[in-house]
Parts: structure tokens; C-alpha cells; sequence
């Protein structure tokens, strides 16, 4: 995909979320194991970081691991998750020396207790990275996420530290794993799909939708950049009419 030099606006996003879709498909046509396609997905995955950060993106999110994934065949779980601790070991430097803080969001408690404890190695020692919010959804579904939401306040009214008047949408999103975090911008989705398959289904309630036939693996900073600048061209009315 050709692109013009970016920035063509010199305010980006803020927040791009991004549903990394097409490792299998990939791997497919060019008659290789899936776990190939995973592979190169996560050599995407690095160009992509780098390509936000130096645009000026303040967090990004990678849909990286549904909670649905688990359904899958055990070896390509067990290959994923071995991706997953490759990645976590080897970019522990490379975060820190780029700024960029690792956040993960999702449900820790079906992972492995090593991944559980490499992700808060790195969360630890990233903490204080100022220059972009990395944050990877594992283990993530959108709707269990909301549900968590909403027993943990109803926990705090029955403790009678909140009303139950008190839980509005404002309310509500405090108990969000997200809470920290402005709502996404721009959520691009690649391999031509177009659904949100169950990711930051509250977040992404005004988010710009892109949809691109780029498989995940081939995904690159050509491609980001023609992403941002169409979320550039798109007008953003929050539910208001205008003109």
C-alpha cells in the first residue's frame, strides 16, 4: 500500500485499537503451519508499535487473544502462548528504551502462572514509560468485561459504599479495565472482516470503524499510516447532527 510521508495532520489519534486478524489465513496460502502466521503476526506487532509511537499515538491496543480463543486446537494455544513469553522476554528492553508502557487487560486467571508472572515483570518495569500506553487484550472478551463491571459495583452497593442511584454510565466505566484510558479513536480491523468480535464493546461506542483487506502478517507502517489518514477524513459527530 503507497503511502505520503505522515503525518498529513499533525494531531493523530490518541487511542488506536486494533483487532490483529488473518495469521491463519496467511499461513494458509502459502501452504505453512498456523503457527508460522502467528510468527510473522507478532513481527507485525513490532512494526506497528514502532510506527505509533513515532506518529505520535498515545496508546495503542492490540486485540491479541479472545476469550473465545480458547476453543481452539491445544497446540496452536500452546504456540500462541509460547509467542506471547517470547515476546514479553525479549521487548522488556526495547519498551523501556522506546518509552513505552506494557499493560495487559483481560482475564490472567486461565494463563499460565509463568505468563501471569512475565506480564507483571513487565508491567512493573514499565510502569513509569511515558512516550505510549501499549495495552494487550488477552484472554479478553468485551462482554465479560462489562459483566465484571457491573458485580464489582454492585458489590460496592451492597456495601454500601456507592447508591445504586449513583451507577450511571460515568460510574459504570470507572470499573472498566480500561478506566485509566481514553475510549479508542480509530479501531481497525485487518483480513477484510467486518465485525468487533466481542472487543471494547463499551470503549468503542463513537470509535471510526476501518476495515482493511490487509492480512495481519503483511500489515505495516504503509498500511497505519493510510489508516490514521483516513480516520482523518472521517467526521466525527458523537451522535449530533451537523449542518
Amino acid at each position: 500500500m503507497e503511502s505520503a510521508p505522515f503525518p498529513i495532520d499533525p494531531s493523530p489519534p490518541v487511542h488506536v485499537a486494533i483487532i490483529m486478524d488473518g495469521n491463519g489465513r496467511w499461513a494458509r496460502a502459502r501452504g505453512l503451519p498456523r503457527a508460522l502466521g502467528h510468527k510473522s503476526g507478532a513481527e507485525a506487532v513490532r512494526r506497528t508499535v514502532e510506527a505509533a509511537r513515532e506518529m505520535g499515538v498515545s496508546y495503542l491496543t492490540l486485540y491479541a487473544f479472545s476469550a473465545e480463543n480458547w476453543k481452539r486446537p491445544p497446540a496452536e494455544i500452546a504456540a500462541l502462548m509460547g509467542l506471547l513469553r517470547l515476546y514479553l522476554r525479549s521487548e522488556i528492553a526495547n519498551l523501556s528504551k522506546n518509552g513505552i508502557r506494557l499493560r495487559v487487560i483481560g482475564d490472567r486467571g486461565r494463563m499460565g502462572a509463568d505468563i501471569v508472572a512475565l506480564v507483571d515483570e513487565v508491567e512493573a518495569k514499565t510502569r513509569n514509560n511515558g512516550a505510549m500506553t501499549l495495552t494487550l487484550a488477552l484472554s479478553y472478551g468485551g462482554r465479560q468485561e462489562i459483566a465484571e463491571a457491573a458485580r464489582a459495583a454492585a458489590r460496592d452497593v451492597a456495601a454500601g459504599r456507592i447508591s445504586a442511584d449513583e451507577v450511571d454510565e460515568t460510574t459504570l466505566a470507572r470499573y472498566l479495565a480500561t478506566a485509566d484510558m481514553p475510549d479508542p479513536d480509530l479501531v481497525i480491523r485487518t483480513s477484510g472482516e467486518k465485525r468487533v468480535s466481542n472487543f471494547l464493546l463499551w470503549q468503542s461506542a463513537y470509535a471510526e470503524l476501518l476495515f482493511v483487506d490487509v492480512l495481519w502478517p503483511d500489515f505495516g507502517r504503509d498500511d497505519f499510516e493510510a489508516a490514521v489518514r483516513a480516520y482523518h477524513h472521517r467526521e466525527r459527530r458523537y451522535g449530533a447532527a451537523i449542518g
